[in-house]
């Protein structure tokens, strides 16, 4: 039985305590769109995909899911262990030396979820695409699903993959954008505008939908479950999801000052005392 929307929102606030201390614990990763994007997290792993009871590689038979802006890692592996791939336990081991929880994910550590290596920017694309079709000639209904950063589509390679999908009718694909309009340096229209992100994919011939309530998980959920409804229909699917990068965080939200920044002992403690809830379970 899928959870209530009660139990995913509890499970959201225990990923953001779980994401605070993960960071913090090592001073260093990357916060900010790990918080804004524990919704979605939650709403795909907890509610969308059809998955498998366990782990293999091969993901015949079972939704995918691909991360390309690796560098959420917290939100990924506090997710990831929160549904049953592996001991929540473990997350106290990320950013150690030789743990599988490395600050962007890798494949040779063997960590049950994850299927790509993803720490260099402007990939996830092309490999969803090509898990999209390896499904078709499989004849494997199942959806990929993965998730890019709005900065990281300033990266060339994302262009030619997102012409590809089209041009080859890759229909079962839902490409999830994560729109907080922040990145590094500062915001994306002061690092490179990119305009309308709806009408450059439109322009690439994808069919769009937009999730203006990005923290939301039942608006997530409805969003999604419409784009998965246009699956399968000749084009591939882009969502823009609206998130707030530190959602959750009040001093963390509004600035792009918490991308890759950890709080320390006083910021900690003042961002869990926002984040709690009833039958809390800390690793």
């Amino acid at each position: 039985m899928k959870p209530d929307t009660q139990q995913l929102n509890n499970l959201c606030i225990q990923v953001r305590r779980d994401i605070l201390r993960m960071v913090h614990a090592v001073n260093s990763g990357h916060p900010g769109g790990s918080l804004g994007c524990t919704e979605f997290f939650i709403a795909l792993y907890q509610n969308l995909m059809d998955r498998k009871d366990s782990f293999d590689m091969d993901g015949i038979g079972e939704d995918l899911f691909f991360l390309s802006n690796g560098h959420i890692s917290p939100v990924f592996y506090s997710v990831l262990a929160r549904s049953g791939y592996f001991p929540v336990a473990e997350l106290a081991t990320f950013r150690h030396i030789d743990s599988r929880l490395q600050g962007h994910p890798t494949t040779h550590e063997g960590l049950p979820g994850v299927r790509i290596a993803s720490g260099s920017l402007g990939q996830g694309m092309s490999v969803a695409i090509g898990a999209a079709q390896a499904k078709k000639l499989n004849n494997d209904k199942h959806i990929v699903y993965s998730l890019h950063g709005d900065g990281e589509l300033q990266e060339g390679q994302n262009w030619e993959a997102i012409m590809y999908a089209s041009a080859k009718k890759v229909d079962n694909l839902i490409a999830t954008v994560d729109l907080n309009g922040k990145q590094i340096d500062g915001t994306t229209d002061e690092v490179l505008a990119m305009g309308s992100v709806r009408a450059k994919f439109e322009a690439f011939d994808w069919e769009v939908l937009e999730i203006t309530e990005g923290n939301n998980v039942e608006a997530i959920i409805s969003g999604m479950t419409e784009a998965k409804a246009k699956t399968g229909k000749g084009k591939p699917v882009c969502v823009l999801l609206h998130t707030e990068m530190g959602h959750g965080v009040d001093y963390m939200m509004h600035t792009h000052a918490w991308h890759g920044k950890a709080p320390n002992d006083a910021q900690l403690e003042a961002a869990l005392t926002q984040n709690y809830c009833d039958g809390e379970s800390d690793y």
